[in-house]
């Protein structure tokens, strides 16, 4: 139970890597907010970790928006107590080939993986700082931050964009009692690469998809959320309390650096 008592807040906590993480630091001890735009989602997944014996509550939370990442960690923060862990998860990716790329494509992907980082680590800093207390922020950055992808360009460009946020929110908080850190995971079976993998086809990329990737995995097989938990639990847990600035690749030897 490394984290008894604590409050850890995952934003895209309705699916895919999000909810793995909810359910294990639920299991952990946490008391979990799941926040998504998607509140139904969100809560579904509340509701299954309450009736496993653990400690949830769902909240709607637009993450690209600062009124409304206020407004749920003011709701947090009144109702339930200070958030210790602050988890910037969310994120979409909406291939394009790179010659086709629209403004609109590149400026959602980017305000939707990376703006949100910003604004999260930022709402999040502040109510640490003003109550004297220390906190913990983990984002989720991705292999595709390293190396860019041609399909994934925006995606690719916003996920090197949280690469460097850590480095900086590390650096900017370190004096405040605040650790700033993120895990990049690589191919991993979840309902958005599923989703990519359709939209690859319609481009007519669909060498470019799920499978394909896989193939370059030296563990021999793609990541299930479950694999990302134990990475997310130890950099939310007292265990990580000397390391900052740090991003920890969970991607089965896809990329050596």
């Amino acid at each position: 139970m490394r984290l008894q008592d604590k409050v850890v807040l995952i934003t895209g906590g309705a699916s895919g890597i999000g909810r793995a993480i909810a359910e294990g630091v639920a299991a952990e001890g946490a008391h979990t907010i799941v926040a998504d735009l998607n509140f139904e989602g969100a809560r579904i997944v509340a509701d299954s970790i309450s009736d496993a014996g653990g400690a949830a509550r769902a909240i709607e939370m637009d993450v690209t928006r600062r009124r409304s990442v206020a407004a749920g960690l003011d709701e947090v923060w009144d109702d339930i107590g200070p958030v210790d862990v602050y988890l910037n998860n969310a994120g979409i990716n909406r291939p394009m080939k790179f010659l086709d790329i629209t403004e609109d494509n590149f400026e959602r992907i980017i305000s939707v993986n990376a703006l949100s980082v910003l604004i999260g680590t930022q709402e999040f800093a502040k109510r640490v700082i003003r109550d004297k207390r220390r906190g913990k922020v983990i984002n989720t950055a991705s292999i595709a931050g390293r190396s860019g992808f041609p399909s994934f360009a925006p995606y690719s460009a916003a996920k090197a964009a949280v690469i460097s946020l850590t480095q900086a929110g590390a650096r900017a908080l370190a004096a405040d009692g605040i650790t700033v850190n993120a895990f990049a995971p690589g191919v991993v079976a979840t309902p958005l690469w599923e989703q990519l993998d359709k939209d690859l086809a319609a481009i007519g990329e669909e060498d470019s998809g799920f499978a394909a990737m896989a193939d370059g995995i030296l563990l021999d097989r793609p990541a299930q959320p479950s694999d990302i938990v134990p990475t997310a639990v130890f950099l939310a847990s007292a265990d990580s309390d000397y390391i900052t600035g740090q991003v920890v690749p969970i991607e089965g030897g896809m990329i050596l650096t």
